[in-house]
């Protein structure tokens, strides 16, 4: 007998791969002190000056914010994660939910409708793709610890 509800481990790990490539993004335009994302819209020099922190330590946050989602998301699927009590766990995965989700939606609407924030279609695609792999992997997480611990 198949186990319809079962773990699944793919979507954490190219989560992962998602959110180093987003740090490695940003550490590029840190090195060069620009504010943006590789492939994304433009920053414009008017919007760059009005930020609380300089380009380069904005865009060096990022990628730590980067490499700690992909911490996270491995953390969620693997032996490591499993020790950390479920309650916190699924909190701090919600909080990435709200979080990525914001700005994955924010890349859906803007790719598909325009809002002006200057992301295109594929951006949108990619939002949708965040979104549901984000989605899969609490999934995965919640279904492997409540049989566990049930």
């Amino acid at each position: 007998m198949v186990d319809s509800v079962r773990e699944r481990r793919w979507p954490a790990y190219a989560l992962a791969v998602l959110f180093l490539g987003y740090a490695v993004g940003k550490a590029a335009f840190a090195l060069q002190a620009r504010l943006g994302f590789p492939g994304g819209p433009p920053v414009s020099a008017a919007e760059s000056e009005n930020y609380f922190l300089d380009a380069a330590a904005a865009q060096w946050l990022a990628c730590a914010s980067g490499v700690l989602g992909a911490c996270v998301v491995l953390a969620a699927v693997t032996a490591a994660g499993r020790r950390v009590p479920r309650t916190l766990m699924l909190l701090v995965l919600a909080g990435m939910l709200a979080a990525v989700g914001g700005g994955a939606g924010i890349m859906v609407v803007d790719g598909f409708v325009g809002i002006g924030v200057g992301w295109r279609w594929y951006h949108g695609i990619l939002g949708l793709l965040v979104i549901g792999l984000l989605l899969e992997t609490v999934r995965s997480y919640a279904v492997a610890t409540r049989r566990a611990a049930g």
